[in-house]
């Protein structure tokens, strides 16, 4: 596997929206320092849900974005979903909780998937895409940084499945927001999952 892009946005308004978000990213040439809070120079605007440690750095797979410009008769190119880095080869219904990605020194580590927002559905131009997206069941990676390091286009990038028992993106937005059956919360609670779904999962207890 290798890493198709590298990705980073600024602030900017998008159409009909008052507040600014850098859920716009570009393709960069050469490397990109990753530290524990993300990609720097990558702009995060509303922090309450997006960017921190557990989700500093937002992947999604090559073969996840060539399905959406089938399905959307266009071509989504890297960074038009918001995402930091694209891994060629990769299909985000595969990847779990746990799995790491580790290219040079960089280490990163699967927390949790994305869940669509109304700010998404403004990028996308399309009013109804986050029901859209969430039917389709392939949502994107967020990864925390054990690991600082830089990502650079081209790279290589291994896969490491997580050890222990599977809870997958589509899984976690299939389950986003509702009670957990004991045996799914033990499992949940079993893998390194982003620490707001743990305190909540936690809670249920």
């Amino acid at each position: 596997m290798k890493i198709l892009a590298v990705c980073v946005g600024h602030a900017e308004k998008l159409p009909g929206k008052s507040y600014k978000t850098g859920i716009n990213k570009h393709p960069l040439a050469g490397s990109v320092m990753v530290d524990a809070e993300g990609l720097v120079g990558d702009a995060i605007c509303n922090r309450k849900h997006h960017g921190g440690v557990d989700q500093a750095v937002y992947v999604e797979g090559s073969l996840t974005l060539d399905w959406w410009s089938a399905e959307l008769a266009r071509t989504i190119a890297p960074g038009a979903f918001g995402e930091n880095i694209v891994i060629d080869g990769l299909d985000n219904r595969l990847v779990a909780v746990g799995d790491r990605f580790i290219a040079g020194d960089l280490v990163l580590e699967v927390t949790s998937a994305r869940i669509p927002c109304a700010t998404f559905s403004a990028r996308m131009g399309d009013p109804t895409f986050v029901k859209r997206y969430t039917k389709a069941g392939r949502p994107g990676i967020y990864c925390r940084v054990i690991k600082s390091g830089t990502a650079t286009a081209g790279e290589a990038i291994e896969w490491l499945p997580f050890a222990g028992e599977r809870v997958t993106m589509p899984e976690m937005m299939a389950t986003f927001g509702r009670r957990l059956s004991p045996d799914d919360r033990a499992r949940y609670l079993a893998a390194p999952i982003h620490y707001k779904l743990r305190d909540a999962l936690q809670a249920q207890g």
